[in-house]
């Protein structure tokens, strides 16, 4: 992976994933997912005299989102999501705040496509656009690193729930299938709860697919 180092946290009370995606030579880092404890994230930061670039959600749900807006104050530094994402972050309903008795209503200030391709923090990334757990889902590849945060599309021999309001099971399996499963088997997937895995290991293993 060169130049990238991936520091991992568990936030949340849905112990989920967020990693500081951090470039070993400049100390520029995307923050992805930072679902909670913001004060303990910025704190960290702070520690290892980190330079955060970019806030990147994988998604709108509270226990990735939560965290975004405090960081991105702190820092003074942009959140990205989806296009397609902006209701689920905006609405308690999608974003399944109401289940823990909140109304939480979050945003991002660059949205962004599918296959669109960013600069970031010294990585090139490429935006994978993968509806199913929620409209705009979306992971963040990066081909250089064989690397891919996959929020809760993809996770260790299994995939995100389709439960929620506007999931859908068909079409998570085809974001898989079209969108990560074609990525290089050597490729790393950071999930948003749970252990990492690898294409490979999908491929092999992962009995949705």
């Amino acid at each position: 992976m060169g130049k990238l180092k991936i520091n991992q946290y568990v936030v949340g009370a849905v112990q989920t994933n967020c990693y500081f995606a951090i470039n070993d030579e400049t100390k520029e880092t995307l923050i992805v997912d930072p679902g909670d404890n913001a004060k303990q994230l910025a704190d960290r930061i702070r520690q290892e005299e980190l330079k955060p670039v970019a806030v990147l959600l994988t998604h709108g749900h509270f226990d990735h989102a939560g965290g975004a807006a405090e960081l991105a104050r702190e820092f003074q530094i942009p959140v990205y999501a989806h296009e397609d994402e902006k209701e689920t972050l905006e609405d308690p309903k999608l974003n399944v705040s109401w289940m823990m008795g909140k109304e939480e209503h979050f945003s991002a200030d660059e949205f962004v496509a599918d296959e669109q391709e960013l600069d970031l923090a010294g990585f090139h990334i490429r935006v994978l656009h993968t509806p199913g757990h929620t409209v705009g889902g979306c992971c963040y590849y990066l081909p250089y690193e064989d690397v891919v945060f996959s929020g809760d599309t993809l996770f260790c021999m299994s995939v995100g729930r389709t439960d929620f309001p506007k999931g859908s099971m068909s079409s998570i399996v085809r974001s898989i299938k079209e969108k990560l499963m074609v990525l290089p088997e050597r490729t790393i997937v950071y999930p948003g709860h749970n252990d990492v895995t690898t294409i490979e290991n999908e491929r092999m293993y992962n009995p949705y697919i």
